[in-house]
């Protein structure tokens, strides 16, 4: 008879949210194994988290999945096209300002920053999983403005391309002002003047 394995000391589900929390607040570099471990509880060892994760690349990805399947679910607006251009991107725009404001987790938008400055050699893939949500926000959002020039809801001389590059510029820079601080109410206020770009 097979010799059953010693169950995890922890709660896998819980472990990855902790090390999600962790790596969006201090970044991936800035996050050693140590930190994880401290985090994650229960008396994990370094050979039962890369067991259970394969490497702090591997816990990474899987934090990343978390967070685009919870808090990432701000930008799910701009791929409803029930809602018109307008109102998705608004929408999505001042979800995303809510959420990365909110004082129950770190401030900002972790696909924007937990992998600023990830340069060394060793770490060039981390990046790969953000880059994709990101890329994917600025598809969805060209998706919307050339949904609305073809509705008529945005002026048919509308640049699309440069919209969305202003769109998801202003997007990506508000990580930096909600970790810097700055107030929801003064995002809420430059979200209105950002959509006057496709008026």
């Amino acid at each position: 008879m097979a010799q059953m394995g010693r169950p995890r000391a922890f709660d896998r589900g819980e472990a990855v949210r902790q090390a999600m929390l962790l790596f969006w607040e201090r970044g991936y570099e800035s996050t050693s194994l140590s930190d994880l471990k401290a985090a994650i509880g229960g008396g994990i060892s370094s050979p039962s988290l890369y067991a259970a994760f394969g490497s702090k690349a591997g816990l990474f990805q899987e934090s990343v999945e978390l967070y685009l399947a919870t808090h990432g679910q701000v930008m799910a607006p701009l791929r409803d096209t029930s809602l018109p251009p307008r109102e998705a991107i608004e929408n999505a725009l001042r979800r995303s300002a809510k959420m990365q404001s909110e004082r129950s987790h770190p401030r900002g938008c972790m696909v924007a920053l937990a992998v600023m400055g990830a340069c060394s050699p060793e770490n060039v893939d981390i990046n790969t999983a953000p880059r994709a949500a990101r890329a994917r926000d600025r598809a969805d959002i060209l998706r919307c403005i050339k949904r609305g020039k073809a509705s008529g809801d945005f002026p048919p001389t509308l640049d699309a391309e440069a919209a969305t590059a202003a769109l998801d510029g202003f997007l990506l820079g508000m990580s930096t002002l909600a970790r810097d601080g700055v107030s929801l109410k003064s995002l809420d206020a430059a979200i209105t003047r950002i959509m006057t770009l496709l008026a």
